[in-house]
């Protein structure tokens, strides 16, 4: 062994497909720069990638989350409404109505709205301070459902109208049915903005690998010179993106999970507004549960796995074009 190699360090034996380098050479001197500028730049895309589909995914969960909570609560209520008719009394009615209704298997509470109520659902359309008197102004009566009991509505129904021939039943299913079309709806959108997200990462990694390798080229080429196979170089750059989509997909995932911690929060600035009430109502209370939180890190090492892939099929594609 000459002088030189004593210097660099002992020989390592990287298999039929790889040349002998020094072990110290091999480490300090790297195929591919770490601190490349493109490599900084796909970083920033990956981190970008991963906070929009984090943001999506959690936006999606939270609509789901309320939507079902809504169902929920609809579906454990019956509303029937008393009309008033010439010749009949409007309170004798409703009462009868609410015996008719607490006789009924599967309902355990039933309440009657006063006059005055009455009056106050019809505020946000009617205004404040309004008489009345002449208006035929229903009276509502709210019935609630054992939970997992099912209500004969066909039976309740007659019922109904034996005791106030005015009274119409109403089961909610048609806010139901529009409940799960919108829940439904932001799923298939979330799900379609996180296919573009996807794609846009596996075209932005693709040109980025492209770039690494028409960068080191020369050095490629070299390598191939003196034995070193396909998967051995392709192995150096695999796992440098791998590196990159993990640093992008932490530093995305975790800034997007900070937008959903401090959301409730920031919720709370705007409660009692129009647009706070509108969002609360769409959103509900604005935070994950913990299964979303794992989601969400799922979710980021899964966009650093798919840079992984896309980098490895780019890299065998251009070895190809170099050989």
């Amino acid at each position: 062994m000459s002088r030189s190699d004593y210097e660099l360090g002992p020989l390592v034996d990287l298999g039929r497909e790889r040349p002998q380098v020094p072990a110290r050479a091999r480490n300090m001197s790297p195929i591919v720069p770490r601190g490349s500028i493109s490599g900084s730049a796909l970083v920033a895309v990956v981190a970008i990638m991963t906070f929009l589909a984090s943001i999506t995914t959690g936006t999606v969960l939270l609509v789901s989350a309320s939507a079902a909570e809504w169902q929920s609560d609809v579906a454990s209520e019956i509303t029937i409404q008393v009309r008033p008719a010439p010749g009949r009394d409007l309170d004798r009615d409703s009462a009868g109505v609410a015996d008719a209704v607490r006789a009924q298997p599967g309902i355990v509470d039933v309440r009657a709205f006063t006059r005055e109520e009455s009056a106050k659902l019809l505020e946000p359309w009617l205004g404040s301070g309004l008489s009345l008197d002449e208006l035929p102004v229903p009276r509502v009566l709210v019935a609630r459902v054992q939970p997992g009991s099912a209500v004969d509505l066909e039976v309740l129904r007659s019922r109904v109208t034996q005791a106030a021939p005015t009274a119409s039943v109403d089961d909610h299913r048609a806010w139901i049915e529009r409940m799960r079309s919108m829940s439904g709806a932001t799923v298939i959108a979330g799900l379609g903005i996180l296919v573009l997200v996807i794609v846009a990462t596996i075209i932005s990694v693709s040109f980025a690998t492209r770039g690494a390798m028409a960068a080191n080229r020369p050095i490629v080429e070299v390598l191939h010179f003196v034995g070193a196979g396909d998967r051995y170089i392709a192995n150096r750059f695999l796992r440098h993106f791998l590196r990159l989509g993990l640093e992008g997909g932490v530093i995305g995932g975790g800034i997007a999970m900070l937008v959903f911690g401090f959301s409730e929060s920031i919720a709370n600035w705007f409660s009692g507004t129009p647009v706070g009430d509108q969002f609360a109502a769409l959103l509900g209370t604005f935070s994950l549960r913990p299964s979303g939180y794992l989601a969400l890190a799922v979710q980021a090492v899964a966009i650093a796995a798919i840079t992984a892939w896309a980098s490895r099929r780019t890299l065998f594609a251009t070895l190809n074009d170099i050989d």
